[in-house]
This record gives structure tokens, C-alpha cells and sequence, in this order.
């Protein structure tokens, strides 16, 4: 889809050149010489306002036979020195949209105008090949169409002085990583009848079997063989058998130092008997993001092909309600052993979540993501733009954090002190309370999750706000978002224990 060339040949014959602008800057390189071949109407423009450098602003300038490139797009990119990983994905997505909007199926970048001193090389070139395919993302939804839809670009020409493998490389990274939050956007948007838990493990056996990976998955008979308690009561309430997913990417010779991730796949949540209200419920079929997102991390994963030994595995069931659903007051045994009351039967994703974490860390999970639509509480405290995040052990959120500061997406990590841990310790029956009240909600959440992971470095990221966004934005439609995909992608191609 990529090709990388050291030069732009203005003659050359081209559907469209996009080209960055700053705001502020002097037309300097490619932007003048396009400037000559218009006989100056780019300098007029910008005078006039009509063109500029004002962040994400598109305008489009025909050559009108004036050269070989028939389109030229100008993007805007702001302040030079404020040009994050975050913006040049937002000004590539937005470039785009606006090429795909035209219709056409190929163009050309000239990479260096979107150079800055904090972003340039590969980094710039991965969050463009990352940019072309999250923004060309469309959901293949269920209407019938007369006409094909326009599948958007298919070629990519990227010129750049930079180092042309290096670039090639990056490019191809990002493509993997877009192609993986695209594989969790569809998950997410997908309703529930269409993917159940059984319709969920068998989109994770396509992925491992698509790259090679290995793939087990546990029934509802090893399931209750095991001792999964916590799974298996959250399950009671669903006519669909519930599925454990495990899934393994060996990079290294040796399975050691294991990198997992735990994705919570609640395919459709109404609450169980502590109903949820029926204004907004048909968006609870994406109450499986963070399932979605650690398959599309795997995915990403096999593509790159790092050096890091990674496990995945996913509880999945529905949270419905008929006679035999779990009960407010209720109190399970999970698979660790510790028992739980059950105060709220909607909060039921840290229960399945207990049950797949204490199983990665049977399988021999050295570190651990849990990644869920966990809480309400997280959109209140960051709305939709952050992740929440808790964490038992400093040194791993680091490098979670740089990862995510790498891919442009926000984590903010919420405080963990003990009287916080105490709050899921009251229960007057069982080990732990699932539902210990509104205060420091997203916090409690986690912490109850904390419970299980015990001494193993772990990372709780509650995703419930960043997970489906019900506006379009510069690098998708709205619907799911694949949060998080490229900062798990990140943080295992770079990891280190």
C-alpha cells in the first residue's frame, strides 16, 4: 500500500499531493516550489486567509493543468513546537478523510512538511501509516446498498529524505497497529446477537489461526471443573454458554518474562437483576471493548513480530436476567478462592475479570493489563478523552505510560491508597464486597481487581469512557474507538522486564 520516494516531481502525474503547513512558518521547500508552479497564488491565498496553517484546516488548491499533481491539499498543523504524535494523527486522519471524501484511491504525502523537533521520522511516518487506515475505517454494517461504497485509498506515496527502510519500516508498523484498532472498532460495533460469547471465541480462533498464534478455549464443563466461581455466577443469567479465551504470542525461545493481557468480553450487559435503564442499553453491546481491544493488540502484535512473550486471555459471557441470574446478596467463590458478595449484579465485569486473572496467572503471567468498560464513574471523573488507570507497581506504569504517551493516547493513573483498598474488604459475609457504593468508584473497581493480581505488577485500564464515542472523530466514525490497542502494541514491542 506504501511506497517511499526521496523526491517530489511535481510533473510527475498525480491524483493529489497533501502537504503540511505551521502556522506562521515561510514557505520553504516543496510548499515553494508548488507556489512557483501556481505562478504565486499559494502566497496570495495564504494572505488572504483562505489557506493556513490553523490546526486540522483542509484547503484544497487545483493545479489547473499547471502541473502534473492535479490536487494539492494543504493541512494545517499549528504551532510547530506543539505538534504532538496526538496531532499528527488528527491531521493525517483529517488529510484523509478529505482524499477518501474526494473519492480517490491514490495519493502522496511529503512527509517532511509535517516535521517537527518533537516529531520527525519514523514516529512521523508510523502515525501516518497508523492515520491511513484508522481514518478510512467504515463499519460493514447489516443495510442493503445499491451501490458499492467507495473503499477508499489504496495507494500511499510518501516522500521523505529520511532513511527510505527505515520509513518503509515505520509505515508498515503503523499499519499493523491501525489494522488492529480497526479489528476492535468492528468487534465493538457489532450488536450482541451478532456476537455472543461463542461468536467471540471463534473471532479470536480466526485471528490465531490468520498469524500462527496458539489458542485454547475453556467451556462451560472446565469451567465449572476449575472452580471459575465468579465467571460462572455472572454467567447464570444467560441462556449462552460462557467462553475463557486463551491466546499466545511467543516471540522469545523460552516462555518466560510473560506479558498478559485480560480483557473483560461481556458481549451485552443489561445488568442482571439490578436492571440498568432501558434508555441507552442497546449501546451495552460494547461493554466487551476491552476484549476487543486485546484482540486487536494481539493482532497488531503478530504483525510486528516483537521479541516479547505475550498471553491473552478473555472471560466472555452475557449479563441477562432469567430465573437462575445471580441475586443482590449472593455470594460467590471465585477461582482464587476468595469469596465475594455480590451487593450490585451490574457490577459484574470485576467478577468475570477476577476469574481471568487469577487464570493468566496460572498459565504463568508475569505482568499484567486488565482492560474493561469498568465503570461509570471513569466518565464522570475524565469523560471520554482519558483512560482511568490503577496500579500496584510504579516501574510497570512507567512504561505503560511512555507507551501511551508514543501511540497519542491519554492514561491518567488514580490514586491506590489502603483506605481506598479497604473499601472492597466490607463485607460483613465474604472476603470482598463487588459493590461497595458510589464514592471513588472507578477507584474501588479497580482496586477490588488489585485483590487478584495480588504481588504481580499490574495495570488496571478502565476504558468505559474512551471505548465508543457517539461522534465521528479526525481518525474514525463514531462507534468503537480501538482505544487502546496501540498503546498495548507499543508497550509490548518495546518491553522489557
Amino acid at each position: 500500500m506504501f511506497n517511499v520516494s526521496k523526491k517530489v516531481e511535481l510533473s510527475a502525474s498525480s491524483q493529489a499531493l497533501v502537504i503540511g503547513l505551521f502556522e506562521g512558518n515561510k514557505l520553504d521547500g516543496i510548499q515553494k516550489e508548488v507556489d512557483d508552479a501556481l505562478e504565486g497564488q499559494l502566497t496570495l491565498l495564504l494572505e488572504e486567509g483562505d489557506v493556513s496553517g490553523s490546526f486540522k484546516k483542509v484547503s484544497k488548491l487545483y493545479s489547473m493543468g499547471k502541473t502534473g499533481v492535479k490536487r494539492f491539499y494543504f493541512i494545517g498543523l499549528g504551532k510547530q513546537e506543539n505538534f504532538t504524535y496526538r496531532k499528527a494523527l488528527s491531521a493525517f486522519g483529517k488529510a484523509v478523510k478529505s482524499l477518501n471524501g474526494d473519492k480517490l484511491d491514490e495519493a502522496s504525502f511529503a512527509l517532511d512538511t509535517f516535521s517537527s523537533h518533537h516529531l520527525h521520522g519514523q514516529s512521523l511516518a508510523q502515525s501516518l501509516g497508523e492515520a491511513v487506515i484508522m481514518a478510512g475505517y467504515r463499519f460493514e454494517d447489516y443495510k442493503k446498498r445499491k451501490e458499492a461504497l467507495h473503499k477508499g485509498l489504496s495507494s500511499v506515496t510518501v516522500y521523505t529524505e529520511e532513511d527510505e527502510t527505515d520509513c518503509k519500516a515505520a509505515l508498515k508498523t503503523g499499519e499493523a497497529y491501525g489494522h488492529g484498532t480497526n479489528r476492535a472498532r468492528t468487534l465493538v460495533n457489532m450488536p450482541g446477537n451478532k456476537l455472543t460469547p461463542t461468536n467471540l471465541a471463534q473471532q479470536a480462533a480466526d485471528i490465531a489461526k490468520e498469524y500462527d498464534m496458539d489458542i485454547e478455549i475453556l467451556e462451560k464443563e472446565d469451567m465449572e471443573r476449575l472452580g471459575m466461581g465468579a465467571l460462572l455466577a455472572v454467567n447464570q443469567g444467560s441462556d449462552q454458554p460462557p467462553k475463557m479465551i486463551v491466546m499466545k504470542y511467543q516471540g522469545r525461545e523460552k516462555w518466560d518474562n510473560v506479558l498478559s493481557f485480560v480483557g473483560k468480553g461481556l458481549t451485552f450487559d443489561a445488568g442482571g437483576i439490578s436492571l440498568k435503564p432501558a434508555k441507552g442499553m442497546e449501546a451495552m453491546k460494547s461493554d466487551m471493548g476491552g476484549s476487543a481491544a486485546v484482540l486487536g493488540a494481539m493482532e497488531a502484535i503478530a504483525r510486528t513480530k516483537p521479541k516479547v512473550n505475550v498471553l491473552a486471555v478473555i472471560p466472555s459471557t452475557e449479563n441477562l436476567i432469567n430465573g437462575s441470574a445471580m441475586k443482590p446478596g449472593d455470594v460467590i467463590t471465585s477461582l482464587s478462592g476468595k469469596t465475594i458478595e455480590v451487593n450490585n449484579t451490574d457490577a459484574e465485569g470485576r467478577l468475570i475479570l477476577a476469574d481471568g486473572i487469577t487464570y493468566a496467572k496460572q498459565l504463568g503471567a508475569d505482568y499484567l493489563v486488565d482492560l474493561a468498560t469498568l465503570t461509570g464513574a471513569v466518565l464522570v471523573a475524565l469523560g471520554q478523552t482519558t483512560t482511568g488507570a490503577v496500579s500496584n507497581n510504579d516501574e510497570f506504569y512507567a512504561k505503560l505510560e511512555t507507551a501511551s504517551e508514543k501511540s497519542g493516547e491519554y492514561v491518567w493513573r488514580f490514586p491506590h491508597h489502603q483506605e481506598y483498598k479497604d473499601m472492597v474488604r466490607t463485607s460483613d459475609v465474604a472476603d470482598l464486597n463487588n459493590a461497595p457504593g458510589r464514592n471513588a468508584g472507578s477507584i474501588t473497581a479497580g482496586l477490588f481487581l488489585g485483590e487478584f493480581a495480588g504481588d504481580t505488577p499490574w495495570i488496571h485500564l478502565d476504558i468505559a469512557g474512551t471505548a465508543f464515542l457517539q461522534k465521528e472523530t479526525e481518525v474514525g466514525p463514531k462507534g468503537g474507538t480501538g482505544v487502546m490497542v496501540r498503546t498495548l502494541a507499543n508497550l509490548a514491542s518495546n518491553f522489557k522486564a
